[in-house]
């Protein structure tokens, strides 16, 4: 046979190949659906139809009533899908997670981050996959379980309920943030840098700074994410972020190289310490002989897993810890009954431990039913199919992002009875002794390969916190005020405005 005969059938060969996967996959979809689409035009997409007054969750909430649970829509040319159901939701997050694992490129978290080398908007890949197995390992070999954690925890829990005494002793209307703030930051501090702030310290205070600065203006689809060509032009947020992540970066680079010039083996004070072990480890026992940036273990790496704990742990759980005072206030016998419930399992004297929580189930209920009606991010961070798929009945495309509407899961009346009110109790079981979970669509921080970095800290710090001013103080609003507004303030996390309370102590 001529060499062009055989070239001939070779080229035959793959047209067939090709041929063959093409039907096959033409197979795999047949049947699928197109999702309904809300109205889209050249280049801006569907932003006309996403002008209003409502934040993005809400809004996204109410056009299920035309579109259905789950839909699609245009973010100028990135095709963006919202799930509003839990059937989608789980698909999404647990069944297909690894299929749905990839994360979106964006201005905004490309200067966060780095350009990805963290874990909360680092794309999915293998390099990803051995950087979450390296801080879980780092936080196991720091934690040793959760006692050192807890010392830590508890001894912030002290201070706080120290300043609240001095507080209400002098003053009608205190507002808990600042102190909330101190305490939740200087836990992270504790863990990543074996050091605490006074109140007042300069460099605690730009940790204050950058951190609001951050959340007010990362990962909140603004135009310039969605058309990232506009940032050659001035952007205030954008410049505010920049300055907000140098401040940021310059902090963690002076306690890393800290860390480093001290660096011992036998020496384990914090995270970093916990980090940098792993990284030796992992590279002496590197066998294939790949470089610590293919390992994932770059300084750029460490650096960024040290901002992720920093803002997996401490903006969550300040935000959750002012939605509860405030739910508490509106509430006061739910407030009494957590005491009443305190006052008989633990008495007034002995302060609350983690060890305690299963026998505080009404705390415990309080804690998840703040989490259900205000949940910390009511938008989880958009995931991204790696490949072409389905959601459910539905056809998704390779490069779709997908972004799981928690507020919608929450407030879903065929999953929650009254979901709008207020309730603790639908987080106990039948005779209010141990907590359960009404719904498989109750998911605060998300599931599966994505799920928050920083859930198991955000619970302990959670409990603790609330039930050590609980068994202390009542909160109540102050007299001739009215009390502070239920509306949150959309971003990368749901903040409550800000607002007083009385403080009260308990007597003895």
């Amino acid at each position: 046979m001529e060499w062009d005969d055989l070239r001939l059938c070779a080229c035959f060969v793959i047209v067939l190949v090709i041929l063959a996967l093409k039907f096959r996959l033409r197979k795999s979809t047949r049947g699928l659906q197109e999702l309904p689409r809300l109205p889209s035009l050249p280049f801006i997409g569907s932003l006309l139809s996403l002008r209003s007054a409502h934040p993005p969750h809400v809004l996204f909430k109410k056009l299920q009533e035309k579109y259905g649970q789950t839909y699609s829509l245009m973010m100028g040319s990135h095709k963006v899908v919202i799930v509003n159901q839990y059937s989608h939701a789980k698909e999404v997050l647990l069944k297909k997670g690894k299929i749905f694992a990839g994360r979106p490129r964006t201005v905004t978290t490309d200067v966060l981050t780095r350009d990805g080398k963290d874990i909360a908007f680092g794309d999915y890949s293998a390099t990803w996959k051995f950087h979450r197995k390296l801080v879980h390992g780092a936080l196991h070999m720091f934690g040793q379980g959760s006692t050192t954690i807890e010392k830590i925890i508890c001894t912030q829990a002290q201070s706080l309920c120290s300043i609240m005494s001095e507080k209400a002793a002098t003053e009608t209307s205190v507002d808990v943030s600042p102190d909330l703030t101190r305490v939740v930051t200087n836990v992270i501090c504790s863990l990543c840098f074996n050091s605490t702030y006074p109140i007042g310290d300069p460099e605690f205070e730009a940790i204050l700074l950058y951190s609001q600065g951050i959340v007010d203006t990362v990962a909140k689809d603004s135009l310039v994410d969605i058309f990232p060509w506009l940032k050659v032009f001035p952007n205030a947020d954008l410049r505010l972020l920049k300055q907000c992540v140098s401040t940021r970066d310059k902090l963690l680079l002076k306690k890393y190289e800290e860390h480093k010039a001290q660096y011992c083996d036998n020496l384990q004070r914090d995270l970093i310490d916990a980090l940098l072990r792993a990284k030796h480890s992992a590279e002496n026992n590197n066998t294939a002989g790949m470089s610590s940036e293919a390992l994932g273990l770059s300084d750029d790496h460490i650096l960024m897993t040290v901002g992720d704990i920093f803002g997996a742990g401490v903006e969550t759980t300040i935000t959750v810890l002012r939605w509860a005072i405030i739910y508490l206030i509106y509430h006061p016998e739910v407030q009494k009954r957590i005491q009443e419930e305190m006052d008989s399992k633990l008495g007034r004297e002995r302060t609350p431990l983690l060890s305690d929580r299963g026998s505080l189930p009404y705390l415990e209920a309080t804690i998840r039913e703040v989490l259900r009606i205000r949940p910390v991010s009511p938008l989880l961070i958009p995931h991204v199919a790696l490949q072409d798929t389905s959601l459910g009945n539905f056809q998704v495309r390779k490069g779709t992002r997908v972004i799981v509407n928690l507020w919608s899961l929450h407030y879903d009346e065929k999953e929650w009875k009254h979901p709008e009110l207020f309730d603790p109790g639908r987080f106990l079981n039948s005779d209010g002794t141990g907590v359960t979970n009404p719904s498989s669509s109750y998911m605060p921080f998300g599931a599966g390969v994505r799920v928050c970095l920083g859930e198991a800290l955000a619970k302990m710090e959670l409990f603790i916190f609330l039930s050590w001013i609980l068994q202390r103080f009542t909160f109540s609003t102050p007299p001739g005020q009215p009390p502070p507004l239920l509306e949150g303030k959309f971003g990368v996390v749901l903040q409550p405005a800000k607002y007083k309370v009385t403080v009260t102590p308990r007597s003895s």
